[in-house]
């Protein structure tokens, strides 16, 4: 879905030059700017910063990962319209002047390591110390209500505060996550932090975990000074944590790889080589933040989006019917993946759990409606026994030794 407004209010005056001094001679480019920062915190945007809409910097890395066909199914985002658009924001809007680059924090996943525990940040102790659950794990921003419901109201609120405070109509448009931009490339420029060694974009004093949305504006204000210092210097937790090795060295990630995009945007069967590096992570996966010494600093997020992590018992979740599970998760963001990509990643998470237990329940998914969770309850079922026996082998072994 791509989120797009056009405000059309007083068309006629739009032939206009859509300079700042034509709008309001009271008030300067600086001051409307700070003021535009004061609402948007008001709103809920932890931060906010002004880039202008040249080309981004990193936009040929953007071609080179195409190239190299890093983007997996994603093929909206290698057609020429959209890589045109990314390559320059006018393409999107022409009399784009100024790009209103927000963030707006959601809860972190776990409380940060301390020192002493992030000396074995790699090791799967680490999450269960600080309290990871043993069922299904969902990615923290996806915990509550879907951020592309709630953001639009607040962009759509804080465009109408500029629009009184310029005392003038002002063609924009908006996206959260659903635009053809290089959105961190963009938030870095507008000085709102770096793009770290996992691809997320990290501030100084609020760490990773928020969401970011842009406002294009026919508009004219001062830019920020990008954010140009790099503070992840030597350290590799990130890159070293991650289950799939999906973290490349040019600060992009082979999407192919990553478990969000495996429980996500992956609509087909998981390839056999990753299935059991997926873990228990139904849909999503924050594990390169959870490791990210920056994140010490993160805060609770927006109330609105769900601070309590959900509890999943896997062994329910197998009999949601299709009217069931939209029900559950409508208006949030897991409806994104469906029923069948839903339970094909359940089922992935019970083969990794190992437990003999679930046996039965996955012995029905196994006639379940839809071929795709059949196969991966197949390979789940083949990995639980293969186990079990290995187990009863090592068992048998052991019993002879001590004889």
């Amino acid at each position: 879905m791509r989120t797009v407004t056009i405000n059309r209010k007083r068309e006629s005056h739009q032939e206009n030059n859509l300079n700042l001094l034509n709008y309001s001679p009271m008030i300067t480019s600086t001051e409307l700017k700070e003021r535009i920062k004061v609402k948007a915190t008001g709103l809920g945007f932890v931060l906010a910063g002004v880039t202008t809409p040249d080309p981004p910097p990193h936009y040929a890395t953007f071609e080179h990962w195409l190239a190299q066909g890093r983007h997996g199914t994603m093929d909206y985002l290698a057609t020429a319209r959209s890589r045109a658009r990314r390559r320059d924001p006018r393409e999107i809007m022409p009399e784009c002047k100024s790009i209103l680059v927000l963030a707006t924090p959601y809860s972190p996943p776990l409380p940060h390591p301390t020192s002493a525990q992030e000396t074995h940040v790699n090791n799967a102790e680490l999450f269960a110390e600080l309290g990871v659950q043993e069922g299904g794990q969902v990615a923290s921003y996806a915990w509550g209500a879907d951020y592309h419901d709630i953001l639009p109201a607040r962009m759509q609120e804080l465009v109408q505060f500029i629009e009184e405070q310029a005392e003038c109509p002002v063609r924009n448009r908006w996206y959260t996550d659903t635009g053809p931009l290089l959105e961190r490339d963009l938030a870095q420029r507008a000085g709102i932090g770096w793009i770290g060694k996992n691809t997320c974009l990290i501030h100084p004093k609020h760490g990773s975990y928020f969401l970011l949305s842009e406002i294009l504006l026919d508009l004219e204000l001062e830019p920020d000074p990008p954010f140009v210092t790099d503070h992840c210097g030597t350290c590799t937790r990130c890159i070293e944590a991650c289950p799939t090795d999906c973290i490349l060295p040019d600060r992009t990630i082979d999407a192919k790889r990553c478990i969000s995009y495996l429980t996500i945007e992956l609509k087909d069967e998981i390839p056999m080589e990753l299935r059991d590096k997926i873990g228990n992570w139904i849909f999503g996966c924050d594990i390169c933040q959870m490791v990210c010494p920056w994140n010490r600093f993160a805060e609770e997020g927006d109330p609105a989006f769900g601070d309590q992590n959900p509890a999943r018992d896997l062994t329910e979740e197998l009999s949601i019917s299709a009217q069931e599970f939209n029900r559950r998760f409508k208006g949030t963001p897991v409806k994104r993946a469906k029923r069948r990509g839903y339970l094909r990643n359940v089922v992935v998470a019970l083969g990794n759990g190992g437990d003999m237990h679930t046996l039965p329940v996955l012995q029905t998914a196994r006639n379940d409606e839809e071929p795709l969770v059949r196969e991966h309850a197949q390979w789940a079922i083949e990995k639980i026994t293969s186990r079990g026996a290995e187990r009863a082998e090592r068992r048998v072994q052991m019993k002879r030794a001590d004889a």
